[in-house]
Order: structure tokens, then C-alpha cells, then sequence
């Protein structure tokens, strides 16, 4: 069914980015900023449309895309994080030269109308073009800073290592159908739950092939080389728009992919994500500890991050459909407080940098004295990333390591609260030098732009109120999480009929 009414939040999208590229082409000494505040306008739109999606009941758009809750909760995640950065960055820009503007804005809105696609595919090839929109507007953004040799190369890396990474994707695709005869999710596990017990190589490839494409997208271990240099390169705006939303349409398409097609064929991949998710957490917490550059350490910072949140895609294959309810639950619930979380922190070292220029860690060194509102809600931020209590990161990740919990994956949750220890560590030495040492230069205080005080001001509070009451963003989560419940309770009847 030809249902384009589907589509209407993202036509709002990309309708507003249409417009701040064209107020750009048309009218060049237009104000920069007013075209941020345009995007962000635009974004709350797209959010009040995504809401008028909730609770209804799922359709489908020709089999290629499906419109429920799943989709309704990444779509307005997306728009969240849109708005944000928007704000972020109508700052920062201004201090930035060779900058496009109208294609900066136009972009972000572009990739978050791909990260909802992917959120809702529901056949291999739309998600894999809804996923190269993604990246190639990540690539753009990347390298925005056209006069600034470090975000030149940081583009050029993330452009060559994610092209190899999309041919892995689509060499497993190209596995995957000439095994199953279908690229269509739900043609692919039926095909699997009527194929005689025993591995096929082929499909064993073309699953670790994919598997491959997709930990690249959400920097897993050992896919995740490109991360750091392209967050050290990126403006800061950009950094913080990689660490949330390439990460949640990266997870968006793992969750809807691995719990329908590939459900059936569990035992072939759930190993393979344990091990990926030890490996991303450990490697990614024990490499942060040695980082100087604030960018480079929250890129491995994220990593491990991702790390934990990996362990819940290994718990679908291990447990039942109520396991794995849970676990999508948990993982959505972690999703919203490390979204929030990231996008406080990036708020207060916008405007610290702003106003230092300086992105290394030493360059907070004093920032309890010149700026002490920005000390608080950097403090709280990695607070919560080291999942301390009363703070979001506590109780998300509370909920994401329980609803991940089951006999075959206990050992590597146990090994993700050793790692949170190990992370609080290096979120100390920050705090370290905010707190312990005396500024660098200039010592006056200094006030912050009203829109980024703002911003931070309202994360903040955001970061406490999950922390103390995650009531609703959990039962938010968990209506996300329920169309993928029944999708994987009916393939796991069909495997058990089958075998």
C-alpha cells in the first residue's frame, strides 16, 4: 500500500533543510544564525509531527518501510538531537570561516530523516541506501571546515574506511539474498526457519559481513579506528551529532535487522556480539585513559559506551521474546540518557571553547573558577557517562545491564561494570583539572551565550531527572520496544515449527 502520509514528518525535514540551503544560494548576506534557529524551528515541527505517530496502530509502506512506535521513538530522537546541535552551533559557526551555513543546517536534517528510514526498513536494500544517505552527509559535515587541515583529513579517513565498510555490507547483503531469495526482513526468516538444521557457509559469511558494516557505523571494536580522528577533526556541533545520532541510527538498524531476519539464525551471530562487545568496552575504556584531547576522549569514551549497549543484541539471540523485550527496552532506555547526556556535555564545551579555543583537557584547567556553571553540568554529564547514582547513566544503564542479563552473557555484564569503574577513572582527571588547578591566562569569570547556557541548563536538569525518575522514559522505551517483541515472538514460533 502506497501510503505517503507515512512520510510526512520527514517531508517537513527535508522540506526546512530545502530552505536554509536555498535562503543561502539566494540571499548570501543573510544572518548565519538566524538559519540555526530556522533549522531548529524546523526541527520542532518534525517533532510535533513525529508525535501524532505514537500509539497508532503499524503500517506499512509497500513492505519497505513500517511506521510504529519502533519508528515513531528513533524519528523523534532524531529531531531531539537535530534541534540541539542546530542551537549548538548558531555560536560556533560564527567564529568559523569558509563555512557553508545553509548546507551545515541543510545536511543535519537530511541525516536525520536517513536515521529514520533506517529505524523503519524493513528490506536490506532501503536500509542500506537509507544508511549511505546517513554517511554521506556525515562525510559533508565531517570536512565542513573546508580551510582547517585537520577536518580535511579527518573527512578523507572516515570517507575511505566508511566506503570499505559499505562494500561489506553489501557483499553480505548479496550473501544473504542468494540464500534466503528474499531481501525482505520477513522473507529472510521465514526462508531461514525452513532451511534444513545445519550452518550454511554462506550464510555464516554473509551475516559476519554485515556485521562488520554495521559495528563500523556505531565505532565497534575493532571497526572503530576511524572514530577519533574524525571527532577530533569535526567541529565541535558535529562531534556531539556523531556521538548520538550516527550511534542511535547505527543501533536503530541493528535492533529492527537482528530481531526479525536474522532472529531464526541466532546461534550464527549471537556469539560473534558477545565478544564484539568485551572487546569494544575494554578496548575502548582502557585507550580513553590516555588521551589529552578532549574530542579524541570522548570518541573512546563512546566507544565503550557502545560496548555495553552490544551486550543487549547478543541477549536477544541467547534469551526468549520476553529476554528480549527487555533487553531492547533497557538499550532504548540507554539510548535517551546517553543522548542527553552527550548533548550536555558538548553544550558546556561548546561554550568553554568558545571561549579558550583550546580543545584539550588542559584547556578546562580552572573552569570551576571562571565558569563554574559550566564545571557543574560537565561534572554531571561524566558523572552519568561512569553510571554514578543520580544521574541518567546510573539508572539507564541499571536497566540495560538487567534486561541484558541472562546465563550466557553474565560474564561480559559482569566485565561492563568492571569497565564503568575503569572509565570513572578518566572522567576524574577531568574533573581534576576544572577543580584542582588554577586558570590558564585569563582569570575574570566570564558569562555564556544565553542560547548555550540555556541548552545546558535544560540537559542538565534533564541528565537529574532521569537519574531520579526514569518512570517515563522507560515505559516510553518500552512501547518502542514491543513491535520488535511481536516480530520476534512470531520467528520464534516459525523456527520452532520448523525444526
Amino acid at each position: 500500500m502506497r501510503d505517503y502520509a507515512l512520510f510526512v514528518p520527514e517531508y517537513i525535514a527535508c522540506g526546512v533543510a530545502l530552505l536554509v540551503i536555498a535562503i543561502e544560494l539566494f540571499a548570501p548576506k543573510f544572518r548565519k544564525d538566524v538559519l540555526a534557529y530556522l533549522t531548529a524551528l524546523g526541527a520542532l515541527a518534525w517533532f510535533g509531527a513525529g508525535l501524532a505517530f505514537l500509539d497508532r496502530d503499524p503500517k506499512s509502506y509497500q513492505g519497505l518501510f513500517l511506521s510504529d512506535d519502533f519508528t515513531s521513538f528513533f524519528r523523534l530522537l532524531a529531531a531531539g538531537i537535530v534541534f540541539v546541535v542546530a542551537l549548538m552551533s548558531a555560536e560556533f559557526l560564527k567564529r568559523q570561516r569558509g563555512v557553508d551555513h545553509g548546507e551545515f543546517y541543510g545536511l543535519l536534517l537530511v541525516a536525520g530523516s536517513a536515521m529514520t528510514i533506517m529505524a523503519g526498513a524493513t528490506e536490506l536494500l532501503t536500509a542500506y541506501l537509507a544508511l549511505e544517505v546517513l554517511s554521506f552527509s556525515l562525510y559533508i559535515l565531517v570536512g565542513i571546515l573546508k580551510r582547517d587541515l585537520r577536518s580535511n583529513e579527518a573527512s578523507l579517513k572516515y570517507i575511505l574506511l566508511g566506503a570499505f565498510s559499505s562494500a561489506l555490507f553489501l557483499y553480505g547483503l548479496s550473501l544473504v539474498y542468494g540464500s534466503a531469495g528474499t531481501t525482505s526482513y520477513a522473507g529472510i526468516a521465514e526462508a531461514y526457519a525452513r532451511r534444513d538444521s545445519g550452518l550454511d557457509p554462506a550464510v555464516v559469511v554473509g551475516l559476519m559481513l554485515i556485521l562488520a558494516g554495521v559495528g563500523f557505523k556505531v565505532s565497534a571494536a575493532p571497526f572503530h579506528m576511524w572514530a577519533p580522528d574524525a571527532y577530533e577533526g569535526a567541529p565541535l556541533p558535529i562531534t556531539a551529532f556523531l556521538s548520538t545520532l550516527s550511534k542511535a541510527a547505527g543501533f536503530a538498524l541493528i535492533l529492527r535487522l537482528f530481531s526479525s531476519a536474522f532472529v531464526t539464525d541466532a546461534e550464527t551471530w549471537r556469539w560473534a556480539f558477545l565478544a564484539l562487545a568485551a572487546l569494544t568496552m575494554t578496548v575502548g575504556n582502557l585507550i580513553a585513559i590516555q588521551q589529552k584531547n578532549l574530542k579524541r576522549l570522548v570518541a573512546y569514551s563512546s566507544i565503550g559506551q557502545v560496548g555495553y549497549m552490544l551486550i543487549t543484541i547478543a541477549a536477544l539471540g541467547y534469551g526468549d521474546a520476553q529476554v528480549g523485550l527487555n533487553a531492547t527496552s533497557g538499550l532504548l532506555v540507554h539510548l535517551i540518557g546517553y543522548i542527553v547526556t552527550t548533548l550536555a556535555l558538548f553544550s558546556a564545551l561548546t561554550a568553554a571553547v568558545n571561549r579558550t579555543g583550546s580543545e584539550e583537557i588542559a584547556g578546562l584547567r580552572g573552569l570551576a573558577e571562571t565558569q563554574p556553571f559550566l564545571a557543574l553540568v560537565v561534572t554531571a554529564s561524566l558523572f552519568s557517562f561512569a553510571g554514578l547514582p543520580f544521574f541518567a547513566g546510573f539508572a539507564t544503564k541499571l536497566f540495560l545491564l538487567q534486561g541484558a542479563t541472562t546465563d550466557e552473557t553474565i560474564w561480559v555484564v559482569a566485565l561492563a561494570v568492571l569497565n564503568s569503574f575503569i572509565s570513572l577513572y578518566y572522567y576524574l582527571m577531568v574533573i581534576r583539572q576544572m577543580y584542582l588547578f588554577d586558570p590558564v591566562g585569563d582569570a575574570s569569570r566570564y558569562r555564556v551565550q544565553p542560547v548555550l547556557w540555556g541548552l545546558a541548563a535544560v540537559l542538565l536538569v534533564g541528565i537529574l531527572f532521569i537519574g531520579m525518575y526514569p518512570g517515563p522514559a522507560f515505559e516510553l522505551s518500552e512501547r518502542a520496544a514491543r513491535p520488535l517483541f511481536d516480530a520476534a515472538s512470531a520467528a520464534a514460533a516459525a523456527r520452532v515449527q520448523a525444526h
